[in-house]
Order: C-alpha cells, then structure tokens, then sequence
C-alpha cells in the first residue's frame, strides 16, 4: 500500500511539473547554436512556437521550462540561422534547371554536342535555351560564331547565354525572329558580325533583342522551376534569397505559389528597372507578406569583366583600345536615383568596372548627401579606383558581393586590367571597412548555390580546387565571424529583414540549419565538405 501510494504522488509530482510547463511546437536541444547576435554568442537550445523563436538558452533552463510535441536532438552538431543569399536569381536558376547545361564545357563542340543531346530528349519544344558557356574556358579565349548552330538547328530558334548572362550567342533562326539586321546598333550592347554576316554573338543589352521574344512562361512552368529551385536551396541551408531583376509578373506568380504553400522559400525582391514595374509599384509601395518582400529596384551600370563589357576608365590590357561601355547614358541613372530618393524603394545597382562604380557612387553621393538609412546598393562592386572606396562610407552605400566571383575570376583577370587595377578588384575587407558590413551572395546561377562555397571563397580565398595555394589576394580574406553575418544577419539587414531574420534571437522567424560540422571551427581544407543535416523555416522542416 505505500508503495503504490509513493507511486501515485510520483506520478502527480511529473504531471504538476510538465503541466508548469509553457507548451511550444519545436525544442532544439543539445547543439552548438550560434546566434549570430550583436556579441555572436553560442547557446545549446532553442523553443519555436507559431514559426517565431520564443526562447534560446541552456539545455537544462530550456527543457525545464517547455515542452513540446516535437524535439530535436542535435547531438551536439552546429546550429546556424538560416542562410540568406544577399544576391541571387532564383526564377532564373529555377529556368535553369530545365534548359541546357554548359557549364564548364571545354570547347565549342562540347556545347553543341550538350544542344543536340537536350533537342533530342526534349523534341516539343519550341525555343532551345542554354546557359553557361565560357569563352575564357575555350582555346584560344576566343568567342565562336553561329555556323555549326545554324546547320545544325535551321529551323528552331536556339538562345545560348554566357555564364554570367551578360552575353548570348544564337542561331540564324532567332535573330530573324527577332529582326536583327547586320550592321544594327543599340545602346549599351553590341551585334556581333564577322566577313560582314552576323555571328550570332550578342552582348549586354544586344541579348534582349532576343530573348524579349520568346514566348511568356505558363504558371505550370513558374512551379516546376521554383519548385526544383527552392528543393536545391534548402538542401543548401539556403532559407532567404534576394533575387535581383524580376519583371511584375514573375513577382505575381511567386506571390500566387506561395499563398498555395508550394513556395516555402523567403524572397526579397528587387524589380528590374522597368517602366512597367514602376507604374505598377512606385505609387503603391513595397509589397509585403511573410514570405515575400518586393522593395528594391536593381539597374545595370555596366555589362561583366568576362565578356568584356564591364565600364573600366582605362582600356582593357587584352583588347588595346577598348574600355567597355555603360547600358544606359549616365542621364538614366541620375533620373532613376531622382525618382527613387522621396520613395522606400532601395536603388541597387550593377557595377563591375571601376568606371561603372565611379558613375554609380557619384550619381548615389549626389542624391543620398551624407550618411542615411537608405541602404542603397552596389550590386558586385567589382573593380574599384582606389580614390573611390571612401564614395561608399560617406553615403552609406552597401557593398554587396559574392565571394566566388573572385575565385572565378583570379584565372585571368589580371590578364584583363593588369596587377595594379587587380588591387582594388574583389578587395573585400577594403569594402567592409567603410560601414562596418558586407552581405554576401552567390549570384547562381552564374556561380554555383553553395553557401560554403560562399564561405570558403570569402576566407581562404582559394576555388573549390584548392587553387591558389596561398589564396588569392589574401589581404582581403575575411575572418569566419564576418563571414557567417555576411551570409546571415549582414544579408538580411540588406534586404531591410534584420528585425525578422539573420540571426537566432527571440522574436525572429525559426529559420535555422543544422549542420554535421562546425564552419568556425574546421580546417580550411574541409569546409567545402560540410554538409546540412537539416533545415528549418518557421519552425517547418524542410529538408
């Protein structure tokens, strides 16, 4: 009898103490959490209820505390915010996805070999699109012409963009389509000819001539791309992506998918630099959801280093004479600074060449007049005269880059703009320093969607072969502390989101990763082979 009495007022004793309990939907214990806070403090757990972190703590104050159906145990494994792409093209990539792959094809026959393959598997359709050819990465550097694409594909319209979406090379069959005459001009791009018949190259502003025809996506194709998309970058740890250039009706269906609850990927958005756009957004506002943020206005200063587009105020070393060229006349971005400053519209702005980023720091410096809350982008910030990195602090102009451009590009860069301009190229420390932040983005699909590739790039500075040996320009590695806010707090704060993302605090969303080593603390030689255990957005396992 007193032993099933002490039975009883044991069983009474736990009941009373898990009813003192306050009840939650997630408790993630016993990890390695970095916060990602104001002082980057580490903690062992974390309480989620309605898709908002409630409590971080200690193991022990957490799980005496609250309880919750579901519990995760980390096992002791890292704990990150969620990581947030601070420059991407989501839509895009998810296109991608779907037409044909050229990337790292080693000559021109590769890429042709890659389009016959994909026309046969794909026979309905009616456009053949391809991305991510290289020109750097054939013999001879040289950019190829549309011959064999014209004998091989006469009768369908064939559209191959360059890795970095600033070039394109098509077939005879949709420059007529598309109207294109030899000897045409356009401003801020160029119509390749060759013995006086058009090539079929097509660069900046010249590629839209094109691909301004082909026929509007369907909602069907939106989901099966963003869909594939989002898979990829949760895979990733990738929680928030900030895609750059979206026409109204890209920005309609995501919104339209992710009230379906097929979209669960957080999206910052900035319009492309569109008259269409702004009819439709400028008197109204930013548009704001859970998901979805449309905020900012992305504009093209100049084309890429790559291709040789990109503005530089002296001629490139490789090609005597010639020093790229602005998209637009220097009146269009000073009309477009005038008619964002009264908004809430955040101006960023493509910039590769130091020409181009002068132009854009002098057109932002005149407008913003000394230091503010604008938050007002450079988009790359790529090749900077080293009298104008001071145009970014006085201003607070955001820097904002992607570490792997510069582990792309180190191959031949120098042989472009020559040892000296090559010190203020890629020089993110330097750019750091002026606001005390940097975000950090990818730009996939002209890079790969790797955060740790991201990361890795931003410290050790080498590419995913170990290359160089020392790093590249090592003067500009980043520390892994502000790497990891780069791809967190430093991106959301961006894109305008610090207050809801970035970092693992209570009152934020319940974006997390967890991952099976730790990035502050493993060798160098092991980061690019970190891998993600899991990944959470408000509170919801995703992956």
């Amino acid at each position: 009898m007193y032993l099933k009495t002490v039975a009883i007022l044991g069983i009474a004793f736990l009941l009373s103490s898990c009813g003192g309990k306050q009840a939650a939907d997630l408790i993630l214990h016993h990890g390695k959490v970095y916060t990602v806070d104001s002082s980057f403090s580490t903690a062992e757990a974390i309480v989620v209820k309605g898709g908002k972190i409630i409590a971080v703590g200690k193991n022990e104050e957490i799980l005496n505390s609250y309880k919750a159906d579901s519990m995760v145990d980390a096992h002791g494994k890292s704990v990150y915010p969620g990581f947030i792409d601070a420059h991407a093209h989501f839509v895009g990539y998810g296109r991608s996805l779907f037409e044909v792959n050229l990337y790292d094809c080693k000559n021109w026959d590769e890429v042709l070999a890659r389009v016959k393959a994909f026309v046969q598997d794909h026979p309905d359709e009616t456009w053949i699109r391809g991305r991510g050819w290289d020109q750097n990465k054939f013999p001879g550097q040289e950019y190829p012409d549309n011959r064999s694409l014209s004998e091989e594909f006469p009768d369908k319209p064939v559209l191959l963009e360059r890795v970095d979406g600033h070039a394109a090379i098509t077939n005879a069959k949709a420059l007529q389509l598309a109207g294109v005459t030899p000897g045409q001009k356009i401003e801020g791009g160029e119509i390749g000819m060759k013995g006086g018949k058009l090539s079929g190259l097509l660069i900046d502003n010249a590629v839209e001539i094109v691909s301004n025809i082909i026929p509007k996506p369907s909602k069907q194709d939106y989901e099966k791309w963003l869909v594939a998309a989002q898979k990829n970058c949760f895979a990733q740890g990738l929680t928030t992506i900030t895609d750059c250039g979206l026409m109204y009706y890209d920005v309609a269906m995501i919104d339209t998918l992710q009230r379906e609850d097929k979209l669960k990927m957080r999206l910052y958005v900035m319009l492309s630099d569109d008259t269409a756009n702004f009819n439709r957004y400028l008197i109204k506002g930013p548009y704001k959801t859970d998901r979805l943020y449309v905020k900012g206005v992305k504009a093209y200063a100049d084309g890429a280093l790559g291709s040789r587009g990109a503005c530089l105020l002296a001629p490139y070393i490789d090609k005597q004479g010639w020093q790229g060229f602005l998209l637009h006349k220097r009146e269009h971005y000073d009309s477009l600074a005038h008619m964002l400053i009264n908004t809430d519209f955040q101006l960023c702005t493509h910039a590769i060449g130091d020409s181009g980023n002068r132009m854009v720091l002098q057109v932002y410096n005149k407008y913003l007049k000394g230091k503010n809350d604008k938050r007002w982008r450079i988009e790359h910030a790529q090749v900077v005269n080293e009298n104008d990195f001071d145009l970014f602090g006085k201003t607070s102009v955001i820097p904002s880059v992607q570490p792997t451009h510069a582990t792309s590009d180190m191959y031949w860069a120098s042989e472009r703009i020559g040892a000296e301009r090559l010190k203020g190229a890629y020089a993110y420390k330097q750019l750091l320093q002026q606001n005390g932040w940097i975000p950090l983005g990818t730009d996939f699909p002209v890079e790969d969607i790797s955060p740790f590739k991201t990361f890795y790039a931003a410290v050790a500075r080498k590419d995913a072969k170990g290359f160089p040996a020392g790093g590249f320009q090592m003067e500009n590695a980043l520390t892994r502390e502000q790497a990891i806010k780069g791809m967190t707090i430093w991106a959301a704060k961006a894109d305008f989101l610090e207050q809801e993302l970035g970092s693992i605090e209570v009152g934020k969303k319940a974006d997390f990763v967890i991952l099976d080593e730790d990035l502050m603390v493993a060798p160098d030689g092991e980061l690019l082979g970190v891998k993600v255990l899991a990944t959470y957005s408000g509170g919801r396992k995703v992956y």
